[in-house]
């Protein structure tokens, strides 16, 4: 029989959950990803890209990783096509939560297309009710919340970045690895979890020196394959 999942937080989460809650529950995680924006900001302007292009950037493109990862490859000399090729890799994991919240993006094929455009690992994680379910009203409301603080940070980082210095001096450059450990805290909570948890790192660590950005993110998802049961 397939396996039987239960969030943490379903008891209290039984009565649906508003734009509002969603809003109010990733105000924590948009601090950090204000801070992140300043950082991608101040390390696009420093490789040459000025100040309007980061910003544009981040309005139409809202993937942080990704387009940390096509700066720094662009700023490190690398082609146009190797940014491009490092950007796919790492957003290749939204196929998957992309297909498990589409049943939630109802409307017209626009009104589908916007919201889906605030689709981020926080959003995603904030919205989960268990059982494969997702609040589409917390998904919107996180997700608007941080594409705000998102492109906020970015013309923040943009502007002012020659007078902000280094990220790293502020921690800057480590506020999402800690934001991704707080959403894992909650979720890991039995020993399975924790397994899945610990072999996705494992294989994340073994693959980072060789193997090209983005490709260790997807392939320590397949540690999720732990979740399956007969």
């Amino acid at each position: 029989m397939p396996g039987h999942c239960t969030h943490p937080l379903l008891p209290l989460v039984m009565a649906e959950r508003t734009f509002r809650d969603g809003a109010r529950a990733v105000g924590p995680l948009a601090v950090a990803v204000v801070g992140f924006g300043i950082s991608f900001g101040v390390l696009a302007r420093a490789v040459g890209f000025g100040w309007l292009a980061p910003i544009v950037m981040s309005a139409t493109t809202f993937a942080g990783s990704a387009q940390f990862a096509s700066v720094s490859v662009l700023g490190d000399g690398g082609t146009v096509a190797a940014a491009v090729a490092a950007a796919l890799l790492l957003n290749a994991r939204y196929a998957p939560i992309g297909i498990s919240v589409a049943p939630y993006l109802t409307g017209s094929w626009w009104s589908r297309f916007v919201h889906a455009q605030l689709v981020v690992d926080e959003s995603w994680a904030i919205a989960a009710e268990g059982e494969g379910r997702f609040s589409r009203g917390v998904l919107l409301g996180a997700g608007v919340v941080l594409y705000l603080s998102w492109v906020a940070g970015t013309t923040v980082g943009a502007l002012a970045g020659q007078g902000i210095g280094d990220p790293a001096t502020f921690g800057l450059d480590a506020a999402f690895a800690a934001l991704f450990l707080g959403l894992l805290v909650p979720i890991a909570r039995d020993r399975r979890h924790v397994a899945a948890a610990l072999l996705g790192a494992t294989i994340a660590l073994a693959l980072t020196p060789f193997a090209p950005a983005g490709g260790p993110i997807i392939a320590a998802s397949a540690a999720c394959l732990l979740g399956l049961r007969r």
